[in-house]
């Protein structure tokens, strides 16, 4: 593991490099963890372990460390308030670092044909926000997207009947409810008009032109709302795509390295990153 900063439109961006194991010219991933956009960092399961075991399956990954957004007390009382950073500052660092890692490929011993894109949750969103920027900038753009249990909207689709019983058993703090979720994306952008922002949140969007995405929800969470819709929305703009509703889990469950359920679902994610496997389930 090696730990460096480059350049980024914002200052330096601190970013984690993992290389892949006994593999020349691996895949790559440039990888965004969660948080609510306002908490995470590189040390978190969802960006160490996720990208030390994609490392020990011969993935190549860049873990950015992204600037975060506020923490207010409309989003939590348990903590003291806390300086950040608003949209569109992080969707640009990654965004940024997507770049940085196409055009050191070679010294990083990454493909570039298959440098792929990802987050999870939170941070799937600024990856799906950053594939979109770079389409419309008209450069390299990653080979795939691989989105974690993401929040791709700015309002959150309402659940089928399927998703909403597994919701209702859900405890109080397991759950995200509409309201919490619109204040959580307030409290990235700051301004109300941004919610409406391609790049803040693609989820009802253009999305044509974005490369081959396999989504990846935790079954028992009231996100899988958005990630599903954003399935589907990029089927119908006619990208290819894979879901895949991983059994038993809860949201985040990349944070849990000892739950059967992250390890099958890391296996999943080298298995997309790699190009061995495509496959499509709800």
């Amino acid at each position: 593991m090696d730990s460096l900063t480059i350049p980024g439109p914002h200052g330096t961006i601190p970013i984690r490099i993992y290389r892949a194991e006994a593999v020349a010219w691996a895949p790559g991933l440039v990888w965004a963890h969660g948080g609510g956009f306002a908490w995470g960092d590189l040390d978190m399961p969802e960006a160490h372990w996720v990208a030390q075991d994609l490392a020990a399956r011969g993935i190549t990954v860049v873990s950015v460390d992204y600037r975060l957004a506020p923490v207010s007390t409309a989003l939590t009382d348990s903590e003291p308030a806390r300086d950040g950073v608003l949209f569109p500052v992080a969707s640009e660092e990654v965004a940024a670092a997507v770049r940085w890692a196409l055009e050191h490929a070679a010294e990083l011993g990454i493909d570039s044909g298959r440098l792929s894109l990802g987050g999870a949750s939170a941070g799937g969103d600024l990856a799906a926000g950053a594939a979109l920027r770079l389409r419309d900038a008209g450069g390299p753009q990653p080979s795939s997207l691989l989105l974690a249990y993401p929040l791709v909207h700015s309002a959150l689709p309402h659940p089928a009947a399927e998703l909403a019983q597994k919701i209702e058993v859900l405890p109080a703090d397991a759950r995200f409810e509409p309201d919490d979720v619109r204040a959580m994306n307030l409290n990235y952008v700051g301004d109300p008009a941004e919610l409406d922002n391609p790049y803040a949140f693609p989820g009802g969007h253009d999305l044509s032109g974005l490369p081959p995405t396999f989504v990846l929800n935790s079954e028992h969470d009231s996100l899988r709302a958005s990630g599903q819709a954003f399935a589907a929305e990029l089927a119908l703009a006619g990208v290819d795509v894979a879901v895949f509703r991983e059994p038993g889990t809860r949201h985040g469950h990349l944070n849990e390295p000892a739950n059967p359920g992250a390890l099958a679902s890391i296996g999943r994610m080298a298995a997309w990153l790699d190009g061995s496997t495509r496959f499509a389930r709800g």
